[in-house]
């Protein structure tokens, strides 16, 4: 799969007074598995939303793989698979009840995909959804979006309430699906840990506005660690994301875009999590004001 699945221009929604999301301009490419990162409040679920088309923008414009992103075209929901955080399920319906929904409801259902994996999962399809753990159910309603055959699927914090084994078990078959298909994953998560095992390209949100977006490894090889004098000059120099300033010494987390770096300082790569925090940190999420977007291509 070549091309873009997911652009965005001057994407904005609005509940009332108040802006979720504003001023949102990305080309994510297709065949990636993107992490979508940023503090509670800060527009995720609504850009995912969007992207889907359970939401309309208030201003500019989302669409996926070329069309608008919209819910009433069966043609484009055949495209996107939704896992929300809560993993919402009928609790009174068996499994097999909801593999039969979905196939009722779906162009391109694929019933030996759906029962296949729940068998490997050793999940029963006479039981109950609501007497399934946790990890049960995030796997089912991972397992409907897979059966959809979708080109695209967006999970909103598909693991945020699980325990660390259903966790990685979870991560686990979502790679293996993958890997086995011609898939675009879209995950938000906090658990940073996690995404650094299986994403590839990196959005973070904060404040309803994007920070910086872009192949992961390119984001980490464009951004160093430096250490140097407690009295250094740094803020405020370009390229200078954050820094951090002790009795003795000075961390920051600049942008060099692989070039030099500041005489008498100590430069040393960084992790997705040091290059998440620093823009974390950078940004004023109360602040109405756009944040300039950081991208790599």
């Amino acid at each position: 799969m070549s091309g873009n699945v997911l652009e965005t221009s001057g994407l904005g929604k609005r509940y009332g007074s108040k802006w979720a999301l504003r001023d949102c301009d990305l080309a994510v490419p297709a065949g990636r598995v993107i992490a979508l990162v940023g503090p509670n409040g800060a527009g995720k679920t609504t850009l995912l939303r969007l992207t889907t088309g359970l939401l309309r923008p208030t201003e500019g414009t989302v669409t996926v793989f070329g069309s608008p992103a919209r819910t009433d075209s069966p043609e484009s929901l055949a495209q996107i698979g939704f896992v929300a955080q809560d993993h919402p399920l009928y609790r009174r319906f068996r499994v097999r009840d909801l593999l039969r929904m979905g196939r009722a409801l779906n162009l391109h259902w694929d019933q030996d995909l759906a029962e296949q994996r729940l068998a490997s999962l050793d999940i029963p399809l006479g039981q109950r959804t609501g007497s399934l753990s946790g990890g049960q159910n995030a796997q089912v309603a991972l397992t409907i979006a897979l059966a959809k055959r979708p080109k695209l699927l967006v999970l909103d914090e598909p693991v945020a309430d699980l325990d660390p084994l259903a966790r990685r078990t979870f991560l686990q078959t979502l790679m293996a699906a993958v890997a086995d298909d011609d898939l675009t994953v879209l995950l938000s998560s906090h658990i940073l840990a996690e995404l650094e095992r299986v994403c590839d390209y990196l959005i973070v949100l904060t404040g309803g506005h994007i920070q910086i977006a872009g192949e992961i490894d390119d984001l980490l090889s464009a951004h160093r660690q430096l250490t140097g004098p407690a009295d250094g000059p740094m803020e405020g120099a370009p390229g200078v994301i954050h820094v951090r300033r002790g009795d003795r010494h000075a961390d920051a987390i600049v942008r060099t875009d692989g070039g030099p770096v500041m005489a008498g300082w100590e430069s040393r790569p960084i992790g997705l999590e040091e290059l998440v925090l620093a823009y974390l940190h950078r940004a004023t999420p109360t602040s109405n004001t756009h944040s300039r977007q950081e991208t790599l291509t």
